[in-house]
Parts: C-alpha cells; structure tokens; sequence
C-alpha cells in the first residue's frame, strides 16, 4: 500500500468516525463486517493499556499491589472467561482519580484514589467484579461494533493509538478508557445492570460481603459535587441500580455463604 493510498484511508477513517457515518468504509480488517472477534479486542485492550502505562504512574507500594491482587485474583479464580483470557495482568495506577476498569486481553487496573470510596476489601470487590463483567460479557465489543467505532479496523485503532492520533480517546472510550482520556461513553443501562449483576455474583462466589456493593453505591453518590468519582461519570447510576442489586441479595447471599464453606474466605488487607 503506497503512501497516497494510506493518507486516503486515514482520511476516510476520520471522516467515518466524526460523522458517525461508516458504510463506505473500507475494509481494514478486524472489526468490519461480521464484528470483533475476542482475539481483536484482546489486540486493543493490550495497546490501550500498554499506552496508559507509559502514561500513569504505577504504584510501588508492595501493600497497595498485594491488597488489589489479592482481591483481583479472588475473584478470578471463580471467573469463567468465555473470551479466553489465561492470564490477567493487574496494576495499581499511583493516580488520585476514584477511577477502575478491566479491558479485553486480561488487563485490570486500579487507581489509588478509589480506596477511599471503596472503603474496604468487599467494596473494591464489587468495583473489580463489576469491571470484569463488562469484559467476559463483550460490552466493549458490543460498544466498538454499534457506535462511531463501527467499520474501522484493528489494524487502523492500533495505529491511532500507538501514533497519538485525535481520534485516540474516542478509541479507548469504546473499550472502556473513556475516563482516563477524557471521553465519556458510558455503557447503555441493560449493560450496567448486567455488569452489576454478573460482579454480584463473582464476589459472592469469590467470598466477599455481597451486601457492601449497596454501601459502595452509597459512597459513590456521597462523594458528590467536584469529588464526584470517575467511575461514576463513566458509569452512571440511578435510582434502578441499588433496587436491583437489593433484589438479587438474597440469592448472592446463599452464594457467598456456599463460597465460605467451600472454604472461601478472603482476607485482603488495605
């Protein structure tokens, strides 16, 4: 491909993306046509989170590590990935934003300012679960293949991000970096309310207090006004979302008290 041809396709590809009109588009590969494959998004996520890196300074507090591993990896260990993820890279971002998500590929990550709000090892627990969700569900996917993103191949986004384009934020809002690149796209409601559902199953499972995800909601709204937590722009809540949780209590509770038996007993220390 010459070098005329690629300043076109670049061209296109802008044009698609901010006009939201894309069936000209065309194909790069990927994403196009029949949808993203779970080996695609796991190529983003892994960009994405490769760039965050060189962006965000990472903790090197062994206590904050081990305590968000700890609670990370409970919850792994009961996770069933159906995108095929072996291993999940977890780090802990030395930022002061309430702020953390998982992406496609396996790559968790935590920012130090939502322990605060996440007051404990359940709350966090709900938080992590909650973001793990979004990924063995495909929300990302889901979000790349029906919005601005539609059309535009893996190839190109890969391009886009490790070259700093304009278009970046929009690419690393689609899988769940809006927050950190000052785009807002939140996930659609249905999405929400399975991401809740699904991490107050994991903990349940994984032994955490089911009965903190409410607390932690709490928290969240308290926070409020200019501290208003991150997770919150990017996640937004209503009026549903701690009625539906408050529905579904007792049974996360019969999980968690089946996980204890089983010998399920996290202990992870802040």
């Amino acid at each position: 491909m010459n070098h005329i041809h690629k300043l076109g396709i670049a061209v296109l590809v802008a044009s698609c993306i901010l006009s939201f009109k894309c069936e000209s588009l065309p194909d790069l590969g990927g994403l196009t046509g029949g949808g993203a494959s779970d080996a695609d998004m796991a190529d983003l996520g892994t960009a994405a989170f490769e760039d965050l890196k060189k962006k965000t300074p990472i903790s090197s507090d062994p206590r904050a590590n081990a305590y968000v591993r700890c609670v990370a990896n409970s919850i792994l260990a009961v996770t069933q990935d159906p995108t095929g993820v072996k291993d999940w890279e977890i780090v802990v971002f030395q930022d002061p934003s309430a702020n953390a998500f998982a992406l496609p590929g396996g790559k968790i990550g935590v920012h130090v300012g939502l322990f605060p709000v996440a007051t404990n090892q359940d709350m966090l627990a709900a938080v992590i679960g909650h973001e793990i969700a979004h990924v063995t569900k495909r929300h990302g996917a889901s979000r790349m293949q029906s919005g601005s993103l539609a059309g535009v191949g893996v190839g190109m986004m890969d391009k886009m991000i490790s070259a700093d384009n304009p278009l970046k934020g929009t690419i690393m809002a689609g899988i769940g970096l809006g927050a950190q690149y000052g785009v807002v796209m939140p996930f659609g409601r249905g999405q929400e309310s399975e991401a809740d559902l699904v991490g107050l199953d994991l903990m349940s499972k994984a032994g955490f207090d089911p009965t903190q995800s409410i607390l932690l909601w709490k928290n969240m709204s308290a926070a409020g006004g200019s501290k208003t937590p991150q997770f919150m722009s990017t996640h937004p809540s209503n009026e549903n979302r701690i009625k539906d949780l408050q529905a579904n209590m007792n049974k996360a509770l019969s999980t968690r008290a089946q996980a204890q038996s089983l010998g399920k007993r996290p202990t992870c220390s802040p």
